[in-house]
């Protein structure tokens, strides 16, 4: 069963004191491969690519991804990826950088009265109004919105959606594109509600892509790769 709901304030305060500052965590413009460290070992680095299971690597190791461990000291590590050396402590804040080496997109969204995120962008190019949702899988979205921005269902794997009051169908798919601001994401995993909905609700398929930040009344995203 797939979850999906609505946001409030407070569980984002849970989700960021469970994700917390724990990682030495790195943005690599190249590819924009996501490099974090979890922790070290003698001659050892704790490394997570890409959102990945952690990894114990070892100095001189080259993963597929291209990052190679330079050298572990008591609370760090070196990495490189083309050419680009950056140490990563465990403990540090992210450091996140674009493709060409500017700070990586973001948006920052204002909470309503009742405490809720709402932001304008788009799927696959067609005009979407977001609330984030912390509490949804997935990026959620009703029938006839799905069917503006072109979304093909026919096809697609029809999954049982636990609501607040009932169990009912929807269907999984895939986005292109998911914009909020000036952050793009692509092929994005979504779902398409069999019914209509106010709004659609930016899930953690979006979300688990982004560096939040909430103060007061107002969250950033910042993309993470």
């Amino acid at each position: 069963m797939i979850a999906t709901g609505f946001m409030m304030t407070p569980l984002i305060g849970r989700l960021l004191q469970c994700s917390g500052v724990l990682l030495g965590c790195l943005a690599i413009p190249a590819g924009a491969t996501e490099v974090a460290l979890a922790g070290v070992f003698p001659g050892k680095a704790l490394m997570v690519i890409n959102g990945g299971s952690p990894r114990a690597l070892g100095v001189g190791a080259v993963t597929q991804e291209g990052v190679k461990i330079i050298a572990v000291d008591g609370d760090g590590a070196v990495v490189e990826v083309d050419g680009r050396r950056q140490r990563l402590v465990v403990g540090q804040q992210a450091l996140n950088l674009g493709s060409d080496g500017q700070r990586a997109p973001s948006v920052t969204v204002q909470a309503d009265s009742r405490g809720q995120f709402h932001v304008p962008g788009s799927i696959n190019g067609s005009a979407i109004r977001f609330v984030v949702d912390t509490g949804a899988t997935y990026v959620s979205l009703g029938r006839a919105d799905a069917s503006r921005a072109g979304i093909d269902v026919s096809k697609a794997e029809t999954v049982a959606m636990q609501t607040a009051n009932d169990v009912a169908q929807a269907w999984k798919v895939r986005f292109d594109t998911v914009r909020v601001g000036d952050v793009v994401l692509r092929n994005v995993d979504g779902i398409v509600q069999s019914a209509d909905m106010p709004f659609a609700l930016l899930g953690m398929s979006f979300l688990n892509r982004m560096e939040m930040r909430h103060d007061g009344a107002s969250l950033r995203l910042r993309q993470r790769y």
